[in-house]
């Protein structure tokens, strides 16, 4: 595992150019200099020179972040921003007597999960054998609630397609998030290990931020493919009974959403409003480090999603389906996700 002396030279990369605050939802949310990446790594560098100490401030400021990895993929410099915050994260928290209690509060999460996946076996829609098959993996919300997991497989039992589960743990995304890298390296080595041991090519998602903590691994072997992407490339078409008003609220972890398009070419009856990219401000434990930002960030999106004049909001991610519904509560504007969208039309082959 590394330390955060280990990055020392790629902290030391960054110019303080400030283009990762073009691209910082909280930044544009507070205006605060510490939630964007170059803040921080001032901060880090006067650690790392030995002028700072890792402390309960620079630890909140840290905590300024929805990991959304937004500023990364801005950065000329290719800097890992995301790794290196969480690093500085576990080398505080790792030193606390609390970091017992959240390490419990993960093994007791991973437990649920698990128990809940075990009593929702019955309510769960079965892939039919097909010569076509795709290892599958269907991230904790599936495991508590299968609704997208069903809606899913509807589709694919449609196009001959089947789905192949593997006893996978959690992505690993919420114990890197809080800092236990020791938890996600746990789970990260095990769910690797199922993933390279399967004769599928591929490894299909339904979750932006489960497939983005995967790649995130560096040690798959597997073509990753998410599954609105493979609805777009198997020609379904669908076909809705009334007119339906949509948007589309792209998650923070998506990496493209060419399949957007043509889905929405497939649909008929189907009016599609765009809206413009904003965080749901939900963001995993974000909501409840910071509520007040995360309050700000909902306003917004919801203001947006009103003002588009739109009855349905699609995404397809689960956690921002909470976000959005969070953000909306109170309207009549349904959030789905977009699997469960297409598997209400009648889909024709």
């Amino acid at each position: 595992m590394k330390k955060l002396k280990d990055f020392e030279k790629e902290i030391n990369k960054c110019s303080k150019c400030g283009l990762c605050q073009s691209s910082c939802p909280v930044y544009h949310a507070t205006g605060n200099e510490c939630a964007v990446s170059k803040g921080k790594f001032v901060m880090l560098s006067g650690v790392l020179k030995g002028d700072l100490k890792l402390s309960d401030k620079i630890n909140s400021y840290l905590d300024l972040c929805l990991n959304c990895d937004k500023c990364s993929k801005f950065c000329p410099a290719g800097i890992n921003v995301c790794e290196i915050l969480q690093t500085a994260k576990y080398e505080y928290i790792s030193n606390k007597k609390f970091f017992k209690i959240i390490k419990l509060f993960h093994c007791a999460l991973e437990k649920f999960i698990n128990l809940a996946n075990r009593i929702s076996e019955p309510f769960r829609v079965k892939s039919l054998q097909s010569k076509r098959a795709i290892l599958y993996f269907k991230g904790c919300a599936n495991k508590i609630y299968p609704r997208t997991e069903n809606s899913l497989k509807k589709l694919l039992n449609k196009a001959g397609i089947e789905l192949v589960d593997a006893d996978f743990s959690c992505c690993g995304l919420p114990f890197f998030s809080s800092g236990d890298l020791e938890k996600y390296e746990e789970v990260k080595a095990r769910n690797t290990e199922l993933i390279n041991a399967s004769t599928s090519e591929h490894i299909l998602t339904d979750c932006a931020s489960c497939e983005s903590t995967l790649k995130g691994y560096g040690t798959i072997n597997k073509k990753f493919v998410n599954a609105e992407t493979l609805i777009a490339e198997l020609g379904l078409k669908f076909k809705f009974k009334k007119k339906q008003k949509i948007t589309f609220h792209r998650p923070c972890h998506i990496e493209d959403t060419d399949f957007l398009e043509k889905i929405l070419q497939a649909c008929e009856n189907v009016e599609f409003i765009e809206i413009p990219e904003s965080c749901c401000g939900l963001a995993g434990e974000f909501i409840f480090k910071k509520p007040r930002i995360a309050a700000m960030l909902m306003k917004k999106r919801a203001s947006e999603i009103k003002n588009s004049g739109a009855d349905i909001v699609l995404t397809s991610c689960p956690a921002c389906v909470i976000g959005l519904k969070t953000a909306l509560f109170g309207t009549k504007i349904k959030i789905m996700n977009m699997l469960d969208f297409l598997s209400n039309a009648e889909i024709i082959k």
